[in-house]
C-alpha cells in the first residue's frame, strides 16, 4: 500500500421518532458489529436531527450518524446488511476516503460547554434589534408620501 492510508466513512440516517437512548444503542450496536467483522472504529459522531432533502419512507426528518472506520473492505458488506435489515435505519452510504486518518472528536456535551466558557463568543444582535440611525433628521416624523412631496418641491 502507498503512504496514503485508506479509511471509510459511513453515514446512516435513523428514523426521527426513536428515543435518544435508542439512538445511542444503535450507535453502540453498529460500532460493536463493525469491530466483530474486523473493522477498526476511528470515530463515531451523532450529527443530530435534520430535515431530509426529500421524503423517505414517509419521514421528512432523520437523525444523522457519521461513522469513520478502517478495515479490509469486507466488513462494509456485513455492516450494510445489518443496516438494511434494521427498520430504524432509513438510509446509509459508505464512502472510501484517502488521506490522513481523522482525529476523533469528543462527543460529550460537558466538553463543549467548558469550551464555550473558555472562549465566549460575542453575542451578535440582529439588525432588527439595533436602532436605525439616520444623518438626515429633517424628515423625522413624516411618512413616505410627505417625504416624496418635499423632495419634488
Amino acid at each position: 500500500m502507498n503512504d496514503q492510508q485508506f479509511y471509510y466513512e459511513t453515514m446512516y440516517i435513523l428514523r426521527p421518532d426513536i428515543a435518544e437512548d435508542e439512538v445511542t444503542n444503535h450507535i453502540d450496536k453498529y460500532n460493536k458489529l463493525l469491530e466483530e467483522f474486523g473493522g477498526i472504529v476511528l470515530d463515531s459522531q451523532m450529527r443530530g436531527k435534520r430535515r431530509l432533502a426529500y421524503q423517505i419512507a414517509k419521514h421528512r426528518e432523520g437523525i444523522y450518524v457519521q461513522l469513520s472506520h478502517q478495515g479490509d473492505g469486507q466488513h462494509i458488506f456485513k455492516i450494510e446488511k445489518a443496516m438494511r435489515l434494521s427498520e430504524d435505519v432509513i438510509r446509509y452510504m459508505t464512502v472510501k476516503q484517502e488521506g490522513p486518518l481523522p482525529t476523533p472528536k469528543s462527543s460529550t456535551k460537558s466538553s463543549t460547554q467548558s469550551d464555550d466558557k473558555k472562549n465566549p463568543e460575542p453575542k451578535v444582535e440582529s439588525k432588527e434589534d439595533q436602532p436605525v440611525l439616520s444623518a438626515d433628521t429633517s424628515n423625522a416624523g413624516k411618512n413616505d408620501t410627505e417625504i416624496k412631496k418635499d423632495e419634488k418641491s
